[in-house]
């Protein structure tokens, strides 16, 4: 397999063997269960779906509740994502995973769900400079012109402009795996991930390079 599920628990500090501090966010792997496996014969390719145990506070639908009791899964396993798995290595449906895929100095890419910030303005969200701020100006944290007068007298699809801002699908890639605690089920990676304290995420390896 390529990947597991998660909770991020928060960050912290990791010295090195030289004495550096490095910022670490420290990650709960599972407990995740398989779910469903595919197969290259019927399905033209090998995964498996993995379920989050005990993670979200919806209830499943009666179709996914039936495929969660005939994996033996918690009936609170609010999270079902696909990772793919080489052919006879992946374990069979009911099967548990958890941080024996990796191990320190690995490379992954952690995917989750940015921190949503609402609707913000161009200033926060792009990072646009304003006008000025002195007195008499109009013109402070306002995007300025848009148009284009007569010609082509529009605005143009993609322009920067106010909106939601955060709540959105966001991958960390090349991160390296500082710890491996087999106890606890916690992986410590080096740098930030997104999403809050919490949230779900999905820890990927990263592919071999060519």
């Amino acid at each position: 397999m390529n990947g597991v599920l998660g909770v991020k628990l928060g960050m912290s500090q990791h010295f090195t063997g030289d004495g550096k501090v490095v910022p670490i966010t420290m990650i709960r792997v599972g407990p995740c269960v398989v779910i469903q496996k595919k197969t290259r014969a019927t399905d033209g390719y090998d995964a498996v779906q993995l379920g989050l145990e005990s993670w979200g506070k919806k209830r499943p639908n009666r179709p996914t509740r039936a495929r969660l009791e005939r994996a033996n899964a918690a009936p609170r396993t609010g999270l079902l994502r696909e990772f793919r798995a080489d052919a006879g290595e992946a374990p069979e449906v009911g099967g548990r995973v958890g941080v024996e895929l990796f191990s320190p100095d690995d490379r992954v890419r952690v995917t989750g769900t940015s921190k949503g910030k609402g609707f913000q303005g161009v200033m926060r969200r792009h990072g646009f400079s304003g006008g000025p701020q002195s007195h008499g100006s109009k013109f402070h944290r306002a995007p300025g012109a848009i148009g284009m007068c007569a010609t082509p007298s529009r605005v143009l699809p993609g322009t920067r402009l106010p909106g939601h801002q955060g709540a959105a699908r966001v991958t960390v890639r090349n991160l390296k795996v500082v710890s491996v605690d087999a106890e606890t089920n916690v992986v410590s990676v080096r740098g930030a991930v997104p999403g809050p304290r919490g949230g779900a995420l999905e820890i990927r390896r990263e592919p071999a390079r060519r």
